[in-house]
């Protein structure tokens, strides 16, 4: 049976040295406790040192990119030796195999980081910061709607959250996709996941319900292919307060309630909306009203639990503006 499940263990590319391998150039690590205390027991990590792989070892000379008329050069910071060339070769040979749901880049390294990443002039100063390392760059270039963040942008509550939901999302429709798929699972996929597009991009989520309705005569490669460019595009654009919000109306309306129990809902979605409680609080709710209702369609909906619960990753209030 094709499920897709949201206990489907998602596949995560990961810089080696957020996961404590000795791999810098000092010999050292970068350990990011999120990753390999939080998250750790749900993934499946793709370790990848680009350093390593092009075997510079550890320790080794710094790195860093330098201006050039043909774009930044990675290079040696003391015997400015040209590294460019191997690591883009490097860095296309792993994009053509990638297999992933996600990856988290090591932040504001010259071969992996994805933001604000410096090229340097001839006489050693800074001549800008908005670029990424030669390695991510590539990566990002051949798998444009794949999640990536770097560890220091993952200390961000709101993103945190968006970068796990996503990798989640991206884990059931490579599980569904992967198995010999039938219409109906694909049908059943997109009703389970009806609520968590529709906070994210309505718009998208009635483009792949299109597809799915063709899923019985269009060609089968063609239309995982297209549901799932439309499904990742969705996953992609930022959920909003509004759309939460409007999302949990959606469920609250479909939940035989009495007028007590309704009104404590729309109590509670109405604190989320004003920026009082977390997400965390009116979708708890909900559930546990669907469940009581034995409402299956609700329960069952990925928008309550996108990813596991002991990650805990909703408890924060929302910025309001």
């Amino acid at each position: 049976m094709i499920t897709g499940r949201p206990d489907t263990r998602p596949r995560v590319a990961v810089s080696s040295c957020l996961l404590g391998e000795l791999v810098r150039y000092n010999g050292g690590h970068s350990r990011d406790r999120f990753l390999t205390d939080a998250l750790d027991p749900y993934v499946d990590w793709i370790r990848i040192c680009p350093e390593m792989e092009a075997g510079l070892g550890t320790p080794r000379e710094t790195l860093r990119l330098e201006a050039a008329a043909d774009g930044p050069r990675l290079r040696t910071r003391t015997t400015h030796a040209d590294l460019t060339d191997r690591m883009r070769a490097l860095a296309a040979e792993r994009a053509a195999v990638l297999d992933v749901d996600g990856y988290v880049f090591k932040a504001k390294s010259p071969t992996c980081g994805i933001h604000g990443v410096p090229v340097y002039r001839a006489d050693g100063t800074p001549a800008d910061r908005r670029n990424r390392g030669l390695f991510a760059e590539t990566i990002i270039a051949a798998h444009p709607l794949l999640p990536v963040e770097d560890e220091g942008r993952l200390h961000d509550a709101l993103l945190r959250e968006s970068f796990v939901e996503r990798v989640f999302a991206h884990a059931r429709l490579r599980a569904l996709l992967a198995g010999g798929w039938r219409p109906r699972d694909l049908v059943a996929f997109h009703a389970r996941h009806k609520m968590q597009l529709l906070a994210h991009d309505p718009l998208r989520y009635r483009q792949a319900g299109r597809v799915v309705a063709e899923a019985g005569v269009r060609p089968h490669e063609e239309v995982a292919a297209a549901y799932a460019a439309i499904f990742r595009e969705a996953l992609a654009t930022k959920a909003t307060l509004g759309r939460n919000v409007n999302v949990l109306q959606h469920a609250m309306g479909m939940l035989a309630l009495d007028p007590a129990r309704r009104a404590d809902l729309v109590e509670v979605i109405e604190s989320y909306r004003a920026g009082v409680v977390p997400l965390s609080v009116p979708t708890t709710l909900l559930r546990h009203h669907a469940r009581g209702e034995a409402a299956e369609y609700v329960s069952d909906q990925t928008y309550f639990s996108p990813y596991p619960d002991d990650l805990r990753l909703r408890n924060h209030v929302p910025a309001l503006g």
